[in-house]
């Protein structure tokens, strides 16, 4: 777990664990994506051979990868990386900046969690066209992405709240 740990609290271990996993994951679904991908063309191309369950798991891997790698961004503090305003603040103003930033993004993943379950409500019973694959199944990734990014934020914001340097802050706050 190089590069997140070191500068996570005590209590922040298990969520960067848990943003290491999703990034080992997301790692697998990128060379799973590439596979079915160059299968696809070579399969079209050389073989003549449609493949539209491949299409099916490359487009599931995308959604997935991209859902994946957004907490431990979170974590590193890289999610919203605008530093031009913030870094020309004074600590104070810095710290309430973060704050606001922080509950928005804690905001945008509570909503996008909502939605979400609001859209499954209505289409968990339905499956995916080619392999059949639950829809439930096909979101799971970003639902289990957003909750670790509500955590994430969570921690992010109690850490600013306290009056210490959240988690993959490059300046320390006074």
């Amino acid at each position: 777990m190089t590069g997140t740990t070191e500068s996570v609290p005590p209590g922040g271990r298990l969520l960067a664990g848990a943003a290491e996993i999703c990034r080992t994951l997301a790692v697998l679904l990128l060379a799973a994506m590439s596979v079915l991908v160059v299968g696809q063309v070579l399969g079209r191309n050389l073989l003549d051979l449609g493949m539209p369950w491949a299409d099916e798991l490359a487009r599931f891997c995308g959604v997935a990868l991209v859902f994946l790698c957004v907490p431990l961004l979170a974590l590193q503090g890289r999610h919203v990386a605008v530093e031009l305003v913030p870094m020309s603040l004074p600590a104070p103003a810095r710290r309430w900046t973060g704050v606001l930033v922080e509950l928005c993004v804690l905001a945008f993943s509570l909503f996008f969690l909502y939605g979400l379950y609001r859209f499954l409500g209505r289409a968990w019973k339905f499956a995916t066209p080619t392999l059949g694959i639950p829809n439930w199944v096909f979101y799971a990734p970003a639902i289990v992405a957003m909750v670790l990014l509500a955590l994430v934020t969570l921690a992010r914001l109690l850490a600013l709240l306290r009056g210490e340097t959240p988690p993959g802050s490059d300046q320390a706050l006074p």
